[in-house]
């Protein structure tokens, strides 16, 4: 594949940088593909990369990352957390996160996903747990049980991707890991 020459294409979106970024890594490995590789490829200077992702990694998670800003604005609603922790795998499709988890061996990802996902569990439940306050759960079980959706939630994102991302809706892996772990009644 020829390079394109650096400077701002007609259009680019953080899934056209996910997708030079998801070929790179397979390339050439995580580790030895800097953000201007990234940048290079797509089209684009160095410094528009930052325009679209803080980091490479972040590229991959980034779908998932605006669902997460969507879960905080449902919690924020009042919507009940199994429900809008449900809502967040409605209508995922097939992305660079699931390429991710698919091909992480090939890519030398798996340290990677693997902080990456502990963040967003974190995140998840950090969002979760004061909503299950709200409803009536003590601190010591909302916080408890609030990791726990952040748990099923990349759970059935990896189980999802490594069945063959798409063959499934997402949505049914969430609702078996959130019933699988208690918490859908909650």
């Amino acid at each position: 594949m020829t390079t394109p020459k650096p400077g701002r294409p007609k259009a680019i979106s953080r899934d056209m940088l996910a997708e030079a970024a998801c070929e790179l890594f397979l390339e050439q490995g995580f580790e030895r593909t800097s953000v201007a590789d990234i940048a290079r490829r797509a089209g684009i200077a160095r410094s528009s990369f930052f325009n679209y992702a803080p980091t490479k990694s972040s590229l991959l998670w980034g779908g998932l990352d605006e669902r997460i800003d969507a879960l905080a604005d449902a919690l924020a609603a009042g919507a009940a957390p199994a429900d809008a922790v449900a809502a967040l795998a409605d209508g995922f499709a097939p992305d660079a996160l699931a390429l991710a988890f698919a091909q992480a061996a090939a890519m030398g990802l798996e340290e990677d996903l693997e902080r990456e996902a502990a963040m967003r569990i974190v995140r998840i439940g950090s969002l979760v747990a004061p909503a299950l306050r709200r409803a009536g759960e003590s601190a010591l079980a909302a916080e408890v049980l609030g990791a726990g959706h952040g748990a099923a939630i990349i759970a059935a994102i990896r189980a999802w991707a490594l069945q063959g991302a798409g063959r499934r809706p997402l949505a049914a892996l969430v609702a078996e890991a959130l019933d699988s772990a208690g918490l859908r009644a909650r």
